[in-house]
């Protein structure tokens, strides 16, 4: 398919660009396969360049023969543009719907995006599971690397290479995977140094109604266990939403089957409602009515703010089994793609001080989400604004990083990133020139040549002067735990994604400004004092009539 049979008018002039806290901008609107472009002739303007992947909804108004078009993306900006011409108008709308709702991946802007940055470090190859497995075996010989998925034959979602304990061989683990969720049989998601106790994630276990048991899952599990050493399965769902499972062929671990482990059941919400919440709470965001009220009341409706306190009280939950009872966890929902990445990753950032720096944390996402299967291309299809039922969307990996920001306000001298780091995985997540959040499973990536055909995320964020702007002025290394809050008045709204486009930055960012004036002053002073130092031990050195009392 050309692009060109989706364009019915490439290019209008005088078309009028109204943008949030932006002067509004008279020029040429252009249309490409990818972009949606307006150029002004005014020096002092700036470009619009928005990808069509990025647009989430487009709505229409007619006055006169004066066209409006409302763009709502799925960064959840909004804009206006004012197109002379009723049927330029509806050619532009027609159009831009059709080029942002392609359903073909390989037509996608990554396929095509060239850098216009020199490529210093290869982001497809910066966080590679063998080089993770290098540093846990500097530490302890129990686990292998299995490559029982090299084909993606046991588990479609899995990667080729997973972790292992030592003594379970790839045929228990091939028959275990019959017995798991999508064959998601159980494989290590992190290693505890400090105790040796270790976090594991999985899919359901396949007990059905006739409580279905499987030996070999049952020892594979087993194995993670010291002598005398009990474990913690945490299920993501509620006993009830457990219980029903069984009905369909699901089902959880029976004490009877698995007596050194005990079972929690938590509440954390199932996709679709999550998509639901999202969508309620940015009609709560745009709500231009100004009354406290219902402000307030559209907020604790969409119930956003509890669900992040669900995740984090379950990842909390997870670090405190493991760093403070010393026990090792499995951590399973349904399919173990959704809220079990959310709570494995966010009890790994609470546990692990490099989790908390840039590299670290490109790593988690890497190994935690991306080679763990998190479906992304069906999640991040819509965002809070679109129109069309939702499918499969639902804003899982957002409601993770909202969590990651909570942790990070908590704890703002503990994180190496700032949160525009934050903002801009969630950005790359939805849209994105690259193409690491491109596909739904490692499979996919593979299938699609992502590494050999596009551009990885991690090589635009690893240059110098992109690490410099995303670096938290404020960081101190800090190699302890940190136990973030979750009383509901220590969780705040993120406004730096929810409240960006409804109001001015403008204070916040002269604040911000400010706060790295101050610190990079207190360092110069710091190493005059350090200098003076240095001078006066010498000085002292040379003539001890000089030494100071």
């Amino acid at each position: 398919m050309e692009f060109a049979e989706l364009i019915k008018t490439p290019r209008v002039d005088g078309v009028v660009l109204h943008r949030p806290f932006m002067p509004t901008v008279e020029g040429t609107l252009c249309l490409t396969g990818h972009h949606l472009i307006l150029s002004s002739r005014q020096d002092s303007a700036e470009e619009l360049w928005l990808l069509h992947a990025n647009i989430d909804s487009i709505e229409k108004r007619f006055v006169g023969s004066l066209g409006r078009i409302v763009v709502k993306c799925k960064d959840l900006r909004i804009i206006q543009l004012d197109i002379p011409g009723m049927e330029e108008c509806l050619n532009i709308a027609s159009s831009v719907e059709a080029l942002s709702t392609l359903d073909s991946v390989s037509l996608m802007y990554p396929f095509f995006y060239r850098p216009m940055f020199e490529v210093i470090e290869d982001g497809w190859n910066s966080f590679l599971p063998q080089d993770a497995f290098k540093d846990l075996e500097s530490i302890t010989d129990e686990w292998r690397l299995s490559e029982v998925n090299k084909d993606f034959s046991v588990c479609s979602s899995y990667p080729p290479l997973v972790a292992v304990p030592k003594h379970i061989d790839d045929d228990t683990l091939k028959k275990v995977a019959t017995f798991r969720h999508g064959g998601r049989f159980p494989v290590l998601s992190y290693y505890h140094k400090k105790n040796g106790m270790v976090m594991m994630r999985a899919g359901q276990p396949l007990t059905g109604t006739n409580g279905r048991r499987c030996k070999e899952d049952e020892k594979l599990i087993n194995a993670t266990l010291r002598a005398g050493k009990r474990g913690y399965i945490i299920d993501t769902r509620t006993i009830n939403v457990a219980q029903q499972a069984k009905a369909r062929g699901g089902g959880f671990e029976s004490e009877g089957n698995y007596p050194q482990w005990r079972r929690i059941h938590k509440a954390i919400e199932r996709s679709n409602i999550l998509q639901e919440s999202l969508i309620k709470l940015v009609e709560a965001c745009n709500d231009q009515s100004h009354s406290m009220d219902r402000w307030l009341s559209k907020l604790e409706a969409s119930n956003w703010q509890t669900h992040i306190k669900e995740i984090l009280t379950t990842a909390c939950l997870a670090a405190q089994c493991i760093d403070r009872e010393g026990a090792s966890v499995l951590v399973h929902g349904t399919e173990g793609t959704d809220s079990t990445l959310q709570v494995t990753s966010l009890a790994q950032i609470i546990l692990d001080p490099t989790c908390r720096t840039i590299k670290g944390f490109q790593g988690l996402v890497e190994r935690e989400w991306l080679q763990a299967g998190h479906p992304f291309q069906q999640r991040c299809a819509q965002s809070a604004y679109s129109n069309s039922k939702p499918r499969q969307e639902a804003p899982v990996f957002l409601h993770f990083l909202d969590c990651v920001w909570q942790t990070l306000r908590q704890f703002p001298c503990s994180f190496e990133f700032n949160e525009a780091f934050l903002v801009l995985l969630f950005e790359h997540a939805y849209a994105s020139q690259f193409g690491t959040f491109l596909g739904n499973s490692a499979a996919e990536r593979a299938r699609l040549s992502l590494a050999e055909k596009t551009v990885s995320l991690w090589s635009w964020v690893n240059r110098p002067q992109e690490l410099e702007r995303l670096t938290n002025p404020l960081y101190e290394a800090n190699s302890l735990v940190i136990w973030p809050s979750v009383a509901p008045q220590s969780l705040l709204l993120w406004e730096g994604v929810f409240l960006r486009w409804n109001r001015s930055s403008r204070c916040l960012d002269e604040a911000y400004d400010e706060m790295v004036h101050i610190i990079e002053y207190n360092k110069e002073l710091q190493n005059k004092v350090n200098s003076l130092r240095r001078q006066l031990a010498q000085l002292e050195t040379e003539d001890p009539l000089l030494h100071t009392p």
